[in-house]
């Protein structure tokens, strides 16, 4: 047996015992897949277990992540931050191996995987940023940026849509650092694939743009040659390895029945003898499997030691090039005391004009102070106010350009932009209309799971669109964006506002933000704080005072605080304040004292009235009663948008009404 065979039998071994004791998992990838993983991390990755945030390291994305301990187990025997006692607990509360691999949880893992085709599709972004950071500090004397993003996919992944767009993307972009290993077991859950799935992948993957090798996951040296002949050609490259799901299990290879259940214990016996290993004994290494990292640990640390020479050698050349990527890998590339030198433009009465239209000019100001800003738009560049003056739009013969035009593709532009946060050196954004959230609400979701500080602009909040009708009107989307743990949303109230927005998005380090913006132009309105550029970073601030001790008040977002404001005027016999709630959670995350300091007095002792341009949910702990939540839960309806408020009866003398009762 030599030393890759050992590796191999090693991740089989654990593989089988870890699910096993865990009574929960799915044996038949890391079985089916274990040469890859030996081959891949013993000669393949420019990678070292003793560093594994090491910046110009090779990555790998577990994408089919069901097949965790394929991951763990190379990690494990590679000599990562991963013990036998870590994989004994896989599965279980807390354990550094938890059932899909999760973000920061475990050294090795380059981000969370799962939802199938989120980990290839991120792939994609990690790639860009590979790409990007080459163009950016590469010189002609020096190379420290020269890394490639590796993937492993099922049939699963290549089934999802996300994965197709983003296929699609790779290929337009020509990635040529991007290879993907497919594991074409033809098996998924409910049976053999050609049930649903009898496409011709190679094919599909050359029309993508794509370089397709086809070969078997058995064979280390045809694996090895297929990785340096797409080293050597243009595009990105599917590696497309026949496997067998299950491989060394012979109750279940080959079978569904390998797919997501444990073995049993009379199926390990059986295989543990058909491979030479001891029924008795449990989570067991080949002695041989770990003398073989023993001995690549100094090829390992060599390779960063060659790389950490050339990095100096670099630095002293070019400091300020050395300085910027310092910046860049730091605080997610914002220095927060450099927020304020930024020179916002400056709003006041009369000037009246759409959020999304003062959210642009806002990011292009903060773009010039902070150059690692990238991020770009599903086709929407102009509606959504995204673009960045002056920056180059990348593509394949503009590696530096710091917009992306992604096309009609929300799934791929959200994962891929998780993928350049998650990389480094950038801080990423995407954006299109807020009723297609739903299509990149997966992504969405990771980020946040992840911690990852993309910022998603959303404009087209509402009604208000208009002609366009029901389907581009969200009446829904905010609350559900709200409910999701760990994401910020902002709907600031005018254009005033819309700047503060950014500036508090691209402060946050630990989770995604979600600014949501006006299509239609909306007043900007008089502030009663005199300080609500500071008190906005409580998420809420008094627009209009109404007393010292109102008897009603009005918690407002977006384009219905200048509506709420009016409502009150039309009310002069009662005491109204108006709140400007660009953040809900923020502002219910303050201390009470603040709180109701905004508000006029305590819950209760104080009428509440909510006012949003969207359903009631998520605002009946502020109010006495539903009815005085101002709402609309119902669809829209295709009209202009001058119109629709009256029709729908959401207009400030309907507030007023409201406010009367």
């Amino acid at each position: 047996m030599n030393t890759l065979d050992a590796v191999a039998l090693s991740i089989r071994s654990l593989s089988m015992d870890a699910i096993e004791k865990a009574k929960s998992g799915h044996p038949g990838l890391p079985l089916g897949a274990a040469e890859l993983a030996a081959i891949l991390y013993g000669k393949i990755l420019k990678h070292n277990p003793a560093d594994p945030a090491w910046a110009d390291r090779d990555r790998f994305v577990l994408s089919a992540g069901h097949g965790s301990m394929f991951l763990y187990s190379i990690l494990h025997i590679s000599g990562y931050d991963l013990s036998l006692d870590d994989i004994r607990e896989f599965r279980q509360i807390g354990s550094k191996c938890p059932g899909h691999p999760e973000y920061d949880m475990t050294d090795g893992v380059e981000m969370t995987t799962g939802p199938l085709g989120q980990g290839v599709s991120s792939a994609v972004g990690m790639a860009i940023a590979e790409t990007m950071l080459a163009a950016k500090y590469n010189t002609p004397e020096h190379t420290i940026v020269d890394h490639y993003t590796y993937a492993l996919v099922g049939e699963g992944c290549l089934m999802e849509g996300v994965t197709s767009e983003s296929a699609s993307l790779a290929g337009h972009y020509q990635l040529d650092k991007l290879i993907v290993f497919y594991d074409e077991n033809r098996v998924c859950i409910d049976g053999p694939t050609d049930m649903t799935f009898t496409e011709d992948i190679a094919k599909r993957y050359e029309a993508y743009g794509w370089q397709v090798y086809q070969g078997s996951m058995y064979n280390y040296d045809e694996i090895e040659d297929m990785v340096n002949r797409a080293k050597k050609g243009r595009g990105p490259s599917l590696i497309m390895l026949k496997s067998m799901i299950g491989k060394g299990a012979e109750c279940v290879v080959g079978s569904s029945k390998a797919h997501g259940a444990p073995i049993g214990e009379k199926g390990i016996a059986a295989a543990k003898e058909h491979l030479g290993l001891d029924p008795e004994t449990f989570f067991y290494v080949d002695p041989k499997a770990y003398a073989f990292f023993e001995e690549r640990k100094e090829d390992f640390a060599a390779a960063q030691a060659k790389w950490e020479a050339a990095f100096q050698a670099w630095s002293k050349a070019n400091p300020e090039k050395r300085a910027q990527w310092d910046e860049d890998f730091m605080n997610g590339g914002i220095d927060p005391e450099k927020i304020p030198a930024v020179k916002l433009p400056e709003y006041k009465e009369p000037d009246v004009l759409a959020t999304r239209t003062a959210s642009g000019a806002a990011l292009n100001e903060y773009a010039k102070m902070f150059p690692n800003i990238v991020g770009g738009s599903a086709d929407l560049s102009a509606p959504n106010a995204v673009t960045i003056d002056g920056a180059g739009v990348y593509g394949k013969d503009c590696r530096d350009g710091r917009y992306f035009h992604f096309g009609i593709r929300e799934m791929a532009m959200a994962a891929a932009a998780n993928g350049i946060q998650l990389h480094g050196g950038f801080r990423a954004y995407c954006a299109t209309f807020l009723i297609f959230a739903d299509y990149l609400r997966p992504a969405l979701r990771l980020s946040a799971l992840m911690k990852q500080p993309v910022i998603y602009v959303f404009s087209h909040d509402s009604i208000y669109v208009g002609e366009d009708g029901p389907t581009h009107q969200p009446v829904e989307t905010l609350a559900s964006l709200r409910i999701i743990p760990n994401v910020m949303v902002l709907r600031p109230g005018d254009a005033e506002e819309a700047p503060y927005a950014w500036k508090i998005a691209l402060t946050q380090t630990d989770k995604p933000v979600c600014i949501i913006l006006t299509r239609q132009p909306v007043p900007v309105f008089p502030k009663a704080d005199p300080d609500w550029r500071h008190t906005i970073e409580c998420g809420a601030y008094i627009a209009l005072e109404g007393g010292h001790e109102p008897e009603i008040t009005i918690l407002a977002t977006g384009s219905e605080v200048s509506m709420a404001i009016n409502a009150a005027k039309l009310v002069p016999e009662k005491k109204v304040r108006v709140i400007s709630v660009m953040c809900k959670e923020l502002f219910e995350s303050q201390p009470e004292i603040i709180r109701n300091s905004i508000i006029g007095g305590k819950k209760g002792s104080v009428r509440i009235v909510t006012a949003e341009a969207g359903v009631k949910t998520g605002w009946e702990g502020w109010t006495a009663s539903r009815e005085d939540i101002f709402s609309i839960d119902r669809f829209g309806e295709s009209g202009p948008a001058g119109k629709l408020g009256a029709h729908f009866g959401f207009t400030a003398e309907k507030l007023a009404e409201l406010l009367r009762k």
